[in-house]
């Protein structure tokens, strides 16, 4: 590989798009904006926006980087000055930009002072050199791992203490691109049926071995036709597994307590052969939206969907009226990192106790809802243990009638014996958690 190449109009147009990015979500509708604002296309536009996605994958990185050198938070910066410097970071810091590219960088002065105030472009063009000579302190095993794989030093001490010399090997597998999975609906199609349609469009894809109505697609892929059909819906094999052991019936009365965007909701109506009854709640307004779409598109006919906090449900419904209950619990959602590569710098260690309140009030919701002899899956898609195992130890506490039921696969026992975690680097899919709790019968 030569050194990097970037013209005055590249960086522009990557500064811009950065910019952009604090404000537009998805990220890469800013990225389109700004790079047909410069005409950035073709082959220029594959080369920048690599450059783009690496720099939103080492945004925690870049920003530590820019407050040791500023001595603030970037977040305090001038808006343009913060762009600039996380483009100026990502070339000079991460890449081997060539003498030229170098003199572009310090041609952003110029650029910054017609944008915001000379005495910015000025401040940056000070700073820059620092910014071309840093060299990292990597002074703790944590550091290394964190410059290698992107992720926050306190999470990597948490998978270190969970996985000891392992924890290298999940941070790798976080940062692998996973394959598009599809669960098969068995309501409108078969698994043959969708592998044809697959083969058809000379698709590469290959059966999960532990779920056999998920396939996973292996070359790129847009599921949106079969989604629109009804004949499968984007799910990961972990996520899968979920409803497989909550394994509800035809005629039960079924709760999902987090329901949207729906993808268990509707893998339980088949399961159920639409027979019986469920009531899907949730809060956000949008993901309600987007899983009634879903549902209907599965042809889900027992489903109730509620715009309601799960905490409220036994108010709504009653006590004592639930066969199963699901609770896939709001969580930090680091089992899904792989597929969301952005949430690692917005996960937040003081952020933990706030989630775990939130997954305590709802199981606690769960188990009022849930009939004497019926069951309560408690599943998050964390791999942080206050957020799986010591949620059930406190509840199982707290609560005589409730025995664990001990699952015996597809994955590996949790650290609390009976429960189940799957992990990406042992499984080829998301973090997951599983505890199935059974309430007791009345004598």
């Amino acid at each position: 590989m030569g050194k990097l190449k970037l013209s005055d109009r590249q960086l522009y147009a990557l500064i811009e798009a950065v910019k952009l990015s604090e404000a537009i979500k998805p990220s890469q509708q800013a990225k389109r904006k700004a790079f047909s604002r410069y005409k950035i296309e073709g082959w220029e536009n594959s080369k920048l926006t690599g450059i783009f996605y690496s720099i939103q994958r080492r945004l925690g990185l870049i920003d530590e980087v820019i407050e040791e050198l500023v001595g603030v938070s970037p977040l305090i910066l001038d808006p343009w000055l913060r762009a600039t410097l996380r483009v100026a970071v990502e070339v000079a810091v991460f890449r081997d930009p060539n003498e030229r590219t170098l003199q572009h960088l310090k041609g952003l002065a110029k650029f910054l002072s017609g944008r915001t105030h000379p005495y910015v472009g000025y401040y940056y063009y000070e700073l820059l050199p620092r910014v071309i000579n840093y060299v990292p302190k990597l002074n703790s095993e944590e550091k290394r791992l964190k410059w290698k794989y992107l992720f926050p030093e306190w999470f990597i001490e948490r998978m270190h203490k969970l996985l000891g010399g392992e924890a290298e090997e999940l941070l790798k597998a976080l940062n692998e691109t996973l394959p598009v999975s599809l669960r098969v609906n068995c309501l409108k199609a078969s698994v043959e049926d969708v592998e044809d349609y697959l083969k058809r469009r000379n698709l590469r894809f290959e059966r999960s071995e532990r779920v056999e109505t998920v396939i996973r697609v292996l070359d790129p892929f847009n599921p949106g036709r079969l989604m629109e059909k009804g004949l499968a819906l984007p799910q990961e094999e972990a996520s899968a597994v979920a409803s497989l052991i909550l394994s509800p019936e035809p005629g039960e009365t079924v709760v999902d307590l987090a329901a949207a965007p729906g993808g268990k909701t509707a893998h339980m109506a088949e399961l159920m052969k639409n027979e019986g009854k469920i009531y899907a709640f949730d809060v956000d307004s949008e993901r309600i939206k987007r899983m009634k779409q879903i549902l209907r598109w599965a042809g889900v006919e027992i489903a109730e969907v509620k715009k309601l906090d799960g905490r409220k449900a036994p108010e709504f419904l009653g006590e004592k009226i639930a066969d199963r209950v699901l609770l896939d619990a709001p969580c930090t959602s680091d089992g899904t990192i792989a597929k969301n590569p952005e949430l690692r710098w917005r996960l937040r260690e003081k952020n933990i106790p706030k989630v775990v309140q939130l997954q305590k009030e709802l199981i606690e919701s769960a188990w009022k809802l849930l009939k004497p002899g019926g069951r309560l899956l408690y599943s998050t898609c964390s791999m942080l243990s206050e957020e799986n195992e010591e949620v059930v130890r406190w509840f199982l506490e707290r609560h005589d009638d409730a025995r664990l039921v001990p699952l015996n696969g597809p994955y590996d026992e949790g650290f609390l014996p009976g429960t189940m975690r799957a992990w990406p680097h042992r499984h080829r899919t998301i973090g997951f958690f599983y505890a199935l709790i059974e309430k007791a019968r009345v004598k």
